[in-house]
């Protein structure tokens, strides 16, 4: 089942999401697996739950798409639940990010090049790896949206001035996508 994508502006994006257990999430296998097809769906390379509304320590991410100048990423494809970075090192490097919730919106972001991550899979077995390069980039950038955070936020302050209106836009649906969104400023019934 794909969701709606929830746009730039609503307060889900903002919130620091909560961790979930075992047990008040039995059906976590079928929730991960809409993720993807939701991902999937978008042309995305990750998606976090605060995405799709629901604000948990949950993301999905399928970076095959890199696997041409990263042969390691050709079958990178994992659910992080209850994350926790535990370290970031190296140094920062520059690419061009982009974001479901910010359709049309991409921008050069800089982050540490190596990270080291503590998180359990949909079977709930517990891991700790270091990743580098762009598996470490879509990780922090998906970690992000768990933790309230959108990189537009790493931008400076004049090019995000630069982009307000275009995110004002988004949120208010003035966008064109091929994928269902939900955005904060349009009233239900229009």
């Amino acid at each position: 089942m794909k969701f709606p994508i929830v746009a730039y502006g609503d307060p889900v994006l903002r919130r620091k999401a909560t961790a979930i257990e075992p047990d008040e999430y039995p059906h976590i296998k079928a929730l991960v697996e809409n993720m993807f097809e939701t991902m999937y769906g978008a042309h995305g390379v990750g998606l976090a739950a605060p995405q799709v509304g629901l604000s948990m320590r949950l993301f999905v991410i399928d970076a095959g798409t890199f696997a041409e100048d990263e042969p390691s990423l050709k079958d990178f494809k994992k659910a992080f639940i209850n994350a926790k970075i535990l370290e970031e090192s190296g140094e920062e490097w520059p690419f061009n990010e982009g974001c479901l919730s910010i359709p049309d919106i991409r921008e050069d972001v800089y982050r540490k090049k190596t990270l080291k991550i503590s998180y359990y899979d949909e079977n709930w077995k517990h891991y700790e790896e270091t990743y580098d390069g762009m598996a470490a980039r879509i990780i922090q950038h998906e970690y992000d949206h768990i933790e309230g955070k959108l990189f537009t936020d790493k931008l400076s302050p004049l090019r995000r001035r630069l982009i307000e209106k275009k995110l004002n836009d988004i949120s208010k649906g003035v966008v064109d996508v091929d994928y269902k969104m939900k955005f904060p400023a349009v009233k239900k019934g229009r």
